[in-house]
């Protein structure tokens, strides 16, 4: 066993190290989609609910100049589609935010960062970004005493010191552990990266899709796991598998009021893409004999509407939805790392 292989750690500094740091999981050439398909890959409809959603926030902002800003970008998938749902009918500025080096061939109009740019003014999107925004897992111990699991590289645990101070108070306040043996994701850092991603719009609307919980469902030996190659896995922090937590999107949401910030909204992906025109209807029969061709392409668009909106699977996942009024002012290339 190497030293590093062997030393222990909080899962938070784990998962950032196996995610993000040298030979990370996250900078490899495949990207997220050589191990896993989001709502982006299962269909085109999902981008374009997303161009819809965009001229939402343009015709709220009373403007067809508009930033579009996708945290999380993986290798720019959705950005590409979003840029060719809009065509002409709106000047996007297009910021992919992403800890990966800009892949070959990217459309030209989107400018690659590893920061959140300040000052937007338009739609800010975070597809599948909180969960892996690393998080410290607690544990309660025989006694009750709350306690951080501390993990080595290859995937054994161990409980460490008693969890205290910030943590402590999230947990009561969001995941209270109450049994010996109950476990949970400290999600502070997630409510801390979104609050921070929100603030850098000047007006407009910031989104995070994800799959959540709430208070009242909080899984009670949390959700930790790992992805690789379309399956999962156990949750190894050595970088050679995705570590993915499901968030406590309620928390996220929890945000201060003030500063032209609306009351946040969460609702179901099968409400939010209902809204915006995605549905798993059937054509009607009728269709089959004027217009055969016809009938298999509204058939097939039928289906992938349905896979994004299916109970049980993309459908339940949460949209987190939060407004802010226009204040003045344009876009800027400074501000804080969302991850």
């Amino acid at each position: 066993m190497t030293d590093e292989t062997c030393q222990w750690q909080g899962w938070r500094e784990a998962t950032e190290r196996a995610l993000y740091g040298p030979g990370g999981f996250y900078l490899r050439p495949e990207g997220p989609a050589g191990h896993f398909r989001t709502s982006v890959h299962a269909s085109p409809l999902f981008a374009a609910a997303v161009a819809r959603l965009l001229g939402e926030v343009a015709e709220e902002l009373g403007t067809a100049e508009v930033d579009l800003v996708d945290v999380g970008a993986g290798r720019g998938e959705l950005l590409t589609s979003v840029l060719a749902a809009v065509g002409s009918s709106l000047s996007v500025r297009a910021y992919a935010v992403e800890r990966a080096a800009r892949p070959d061939g990217l459309d030209p109009r989107v400018e690659w960062t590893d920061r959140v740019p300040r000052g937007v003014r338009g739609l800010l999107f975070a597809n599948e970004w909180l969960d892996n925004v690393p998080v410290d897992v607690a544990e309660a111990d025989a006694e009750g005493t709350v306690r951080y699991v501390e993990v080595r590289a290859d995937g054994t645990e161990r409980l460490g010191e008693p969890v205290s101070g910030p943590d402590a108070d999230w947990l009561a306040r969001w995941w209270p552990l109450r049994e010996p043996g109950a476990r949970a994701e400290i999600g502070r850092p997630r409510d801390e990266a979104w609050a921070a991603a929100v603030a850098s719009l000047e007006a407009g609307r910031a989104v995070a899709v994800d799959y959540a919980h709430v208070r009242e469902t909080r899984p009670p030996f949390g959700s930790l796991t790992g992805f690789r190659a379309g399956r999962e896995v156990p949750p190894v922090p050595d970088g050679s598998c995705d570590v993915t937590s499901h968030v406590a999107l309620d928390a996220c949401g929890d945000l201060p009021a003030g500063n032209g910030l609306a009351v946040a909204e969460l609702v179901t992906q099968r409400e939010a893409l209902g809204r915006l025109g995605v549905s798993g209807g059937r054509p009607p029969l009728a269709l089959a004999s004027t217009d055969p061709a016809g009938y298999v392409r509204a058939l097939a668009s039928a289906g992938e509407a349905a896979e994004l909106t299916a109970r049980g699977g993309l459908g339940d996942f949460l949209w987190l939805s939060c407004r802010v009024r226009p204040s003045g002012g344009g876009p800027g290339s400074g501000g804080g790392r969302g991850y």
